[in-house]
C-alpha cells in the first residue's frame, strides 16, 4: 500500500512537471527580436555616449510593468533626446523602431485597448525641465540605455500587456 502511494505521488509529480505549457512560437519570437533590438541600442548608446562624469542617476530605472508602460517610457524618453546632439539621430530612430515594434506586437496579441499608462517618476521630473535641453537630453540618453538593461533582465515582462 504504502509503495503505491508513493508510486501515485511520483507519476503525479512527473505529469506536473511534464505537462507545463511551452510559451508560444510567437512570444519567443517576439522576445528575441526585442532582445536584439535592445542590445544593439545599448552597445550603440554605450559606443557613442558615455555619462558625464559626475553624473549619478537618481531615482534608479522605472519598474517595468507591462507592455504599454515599457511603449510609454520609451517613446516619452526619445521624446526629451535632443536632436543637436551629435549622433543621436540613429540612437532615435532605433529606439522608434523598437517602441513601434512593442506597440504593433501588443496591438495584436492583447484584448484591451492600450490603457493609459502612467509616465514613470523619472521621465516626469525630465519633462518639466525641458528648459535645460541638452541636459534633459543626455541624461534621456542615460535612462533610456538603464531602462534597456533592465528590459534586457526582464523579458518576461514582455508578456503582461
Amino acid at each position: 500500500m504504502d509503495y503505491t502511494l508513493a508510486l501515485l505521488f511520483s507519476l503525479l509529480h512527473v505529469l506536473s512537471v511534464c505537462s507545463a505549457a511551452p510559451l508560444p512560437v510567437d512570444v519567443v519570437t517576439m522576445k528575441s527580436k526585442v532582445k536584439w533590438m535592445a542590445e544593439q541600442l545599448v552597445v550603440r548608446l554605450n559606443k557613442d555616449f558615455q555619462a558625464p562624469a559626475g553624473l549619478t542617476l537618481s531615482p534608479p530605472a522605472d519598474d517595468l510593468e507591462g507592455l504599454s508602460f515599457i511603449v510609454v517610457a520609451l517613446e516619452g524618453y526619445n521624446s526629451l533626446i535632443c536632436d543637436t546632439l551629435n549622433g543621436v539621430a540613429q540612437v532615435k530612430f532605433d529606439i522608434s523602431s523598437l517602441t513601434g515594434y512593442l506597440d504593433q506586437w501588443r496591438q495584436g496579441h492583447c484584448s484591451e485597448q492600450r490603457p493609459k499608462a502612467s509616465v514613470p517618476g523619472p521621465l516626469q521630473r525630465l519633462q518639466s525641465r525641458k528648459e535645460f535641453i541638452h541636459t534633459v537630453g543626455i541624461e534621456a540618453l542615460m535612462r533610456v540605455k538603464e531602462y534597456l538593461s533592465l528590459l534586457l533582465n526582464n523579458l518576461d515582462r514582455l508578456e503582461t500587456c
